[in-house]
């Protein structure tokens, strides 16, 4: 092998490499620590990428319909109309369920004295039939109070100031939530209204640094990734949209109470992909419970069959096409998407993964027929016939 510069570069590179791989296995914590560091810097930066690609698709369609002879003013009054939709839809949520919880919460705790007192009268009887209970009570129980309340006062001795820190973290642990999500809000908002300028830019940096096939699949890349996307958030919404109508006329049909409000809850809980429809199940369930119990289990029996409706007609449909993700996959992304960043994770994560899968399939059939691999040595077997 010819010792040319290029090569001592590349064992240079590969020897710093294995390095660097060889401390990071030895310091697993401090590698941790950067990471997270670098995360915790990058994560209002990434939230408002995230936030600027999902308004991205109703500003663009809002920026359409605007009349094409205030072009100056185009933008900014498409960016103001989709920040006004987005609050609109939030507040007439806030205001639907916010109100009703309070009342049914309001509701349970009149209810509370009666139910304590029924408790009661129960106790006392069962009191009366099994004597070994009241024994039991009237010993180990009092000894267990006595040795709590002897805990309990160690750790307002002990664990006070703990407490107090505890607290502390968490209030700060809020306010740096709420500067980061104004930080990526600021920062979307940026994106937005620059957004022409800034994909100029980037693919003036990505030809003039990068070789010319890299830099055309760069962009093609990432015109896949802006046309699923918006194809799926739009998809999403829509089947949000039928899934909330076909609840309004399930419970109209059964005379179920609260039908704009749970039927509006699970419309928008369904922008969650995979969880979010039994978010809305939840809370209508529970709503529907505190005034009829039997109504509440009819409500549950009719969210599973609208699931199987919508499982299995409305969402390979509507959404399934345009995302070309198996369900397995959606199940991954969804997770990993919530763990890192929430509601907003799940909604990027699912057309990430579908673009990525999208790649990584085209790129597997290219090297299957650049090899001349045979069709029949990857199929499945065909079951055996006797």
């Amino acid at each position: 092998m010819q010792l040319d510069r290029k090569t001592i570069r590349t064992i240079l590179l590969m020897v710093s490499f294995c390095i660097v791989l060889f401390w990071a296995l030895h310091n697993p914590a401090v590698v941790g620590g950067m990471l997270g560091r670098v995360w915790r810097l990058a994560s209002p930066f990434v939230m408002g990428a995230s936030l600027a690609f999902i308004l991205n698709v109703p500003m663009a369609a809002i920026e359409k319909k605007l009349p094409k002879k205030v072009t100056r003013f185009r933008r900014p009054a498409a960016l103001a109309l989709t920040l006004l939709a987005v609050l609109a839809v939030l507040a007439l949520v806030l205001l639907l369920v916010i109100p009703q919880l309070t009342r049914t919460i309001a509701s349970i705790g009149a209810r509370l004295p009666d139910f304590w007192a029924d408790a009661q009268v129960w106790l006392a009887d069962m009191m009366v039939r099994y004597p070994v209970l009241q024994e039991w009570v009237s010993t180990s129980l009092i000894t267990d109070w006595q040795g709590a309340l002897s805990a309990a006062a160690d750790w307002v001795k002990n664990g006070g100031f703990a407490l107090v820190g505890d607290a502390a973290t968490a209030a700060t642990g809020i306010v740096m939530s709420f500067v980061n999500f104004f930080i990526g809000l600021v920062f979307a908002l940026y994106l937005l209204a620059c957004k022409e300028t800034l994909t100029r830019q980037a693919k003036m940096l990505l030809f003039a640094w990068a070789p010319a096939e890299k830099a055309e699949k760069a962009v093609e890349v990432a015109r896949l990734t802006s046309r699923t996307f918006s194809k799926f958030l739009s998809g999403q919404c829509l089947e949000a949209c039928i899934l909330g109508g076909l609840f309004a006329v399930g419970m109209l049909l059964c005379r179920m109470p609260y039908v704009t409000l749970v039927s509006v809850l699970v419309a928008v809980t369904a922008l969650i992909p995979v969880f979010g429809a039994f978010i809305g199940c939840f809370v209508g369930a529970f709503l529907i419970l505190v005034q009829n119990p039997i109504q509440a289990v009819w409500f549950v029996v009719l969210f599973l069959c609208i699931q199987q409706i919508e499982g299995n007609l409305i969402y390979p449909k509507v959404v399934g096409n345009s995302v070309g993700l198996p369900g397995i996959w959606v199940l991954m992304a969804v997770t990993l998407g919530g763990s890192t960043m929430g509601v907003l994770g799940m909604l990027v994560m699912i057309p990430a993964c579908s673009v990525a899968y999208s790649l990584l399939r085209t790129a597997t059939r290219r090297k299957l027929r650049e090899k001349g691999v045979e069709r029949e040595k990857y199929l499945p077997d065909a079951p055996k016939t006797k």
